[in-house]
Formats: C-alpha cells, sequence, structure tokens
C-alpha cells in the first residue's frame, strides 16, 4: 500500500486542505474495499459543495449530494479495482479544463437518485482525494482491462461480421 499523505492546499481550487490524498491507484482500491459503501465525486471539495446538489436544469434542489458509487455491485465477476479504475475513469472528463473540479472518497447514506440516476446521500463523510497519480493509474488499467469505448452498437456490428 502506498503514502497517504495531507495536501498542503497547493491544488487550485482546494477547499479542504487537510483532507488526506490517496495518489496510489493500490491504496484507492484498499480504501473502497474496507467499506460497505464508497462513493466519488468531482468537485472543489466538501467544503464548497455544502450537503445538496442542485439539478441547474430544472432549478431544483436536490435531497442529499450527487455522488457516483465506486463500490463493485455483488454480481461482478472481476477484480475489484477493474470496477474502480473504471468508475474513476467514467468521470474523470468532469475535472477535464477545470483544475477545481478534483476527485474525491466519501461516505453516505443513501436517499434516492438524481435526475441522471446518480445517488444522493447525506451524512457524508469526506475519506480523501484521489491523487492525480492515482487517476493515471485508473486510466491505465481501465484502458488494459476494457475496450474502453465499445458499445452495443460495436458488439452487433461485430456479430453481423461473423
Amino acid at each position: 500500500m502506498s503514502e497517504t499523505y495531507t495536501d498542503g492546499g497547493s491544488a487550485p481550487g482546494d477547499q479542504a486542505p487537510d483532507m488526506p490524498v490517496i495518489d496510489d491507484f493500490e491504496a484507492l482500491v484498499d480504501a473502497v474495499i474496507a467499506h460497505e459503501y464508497v462513493f466519488v465525486r468531482y468537485s472543489r471539495g466538501p467544503r464548497t459543495d455544502g450537503m445538496k446538489s442542485t439539478d441547474y436544469e430544472a432549478e431544483v434542489e436536490l435531497p442529499g449530494l450527487s455522488v457516483t458509487n465506486l463500490t463493485p455491485e455483488p454480481w461482478w465477476p472481476r477484480p475489484s479495482a477493474d470496477w474502480i479504475a473504471r468508475r474513476v475513469c467514467k468521470y474523470a472528463d468532469l475535472s477535464d479544463g477545470r483544475p477545481e473540479q478534483r476527485p474525491w472518497i466519501l461516505l453516505g447514506r443513501v436517499v434516492g437518485n438524481g435526475p441522471d440516476h446518480e445517488p444522493l446521500v447525506v451524512d457524508v463523510k469526506p475519506l480523501g482525494w484521489i491523487g492525480p497519480h492515482a487517476v493515471q493509474e485508473a486510466q491505465e488499467r481501465y484502458r488494459r482491462a476494457f475496450n474502453a469505448g465499445r458499445g452495443s452498437d460495436d458488439a452487433e456490428k461485430d456479430d453481423q461480421d461473423h
């Protein structure tokens, strides 16, 4: 397991300088599997976010914080690390061009789903930032383990070609 260190507040948009940074993918996997449910959120951090999200399109305050589940589903037959890498990568584009938007992991109690089917959580307990090296390692694992970007249309085309 790699080192987990305290962020000195040097990252842009950092609103929780005392929150640890998990900058090793293996350490991130360990943190996720150590809890029943762990979520990820891309934002400026827990101090800025408050405890509720907003559906800006509908102008409605949601009953909790909008997050994504990092914990593998019980039916998942592959290594937990594959699931976690995929989930980190699927939402990494939320921080593209916006360095103040950083991934952080948290615990919370699900109270519903948002308009995009995302879990909404309350009783949030931040666990730490996901550091850039851990994100890079997740991206490398995702590219190795998956046919990244392949969808059902691609599978149907492959079936027709055979």
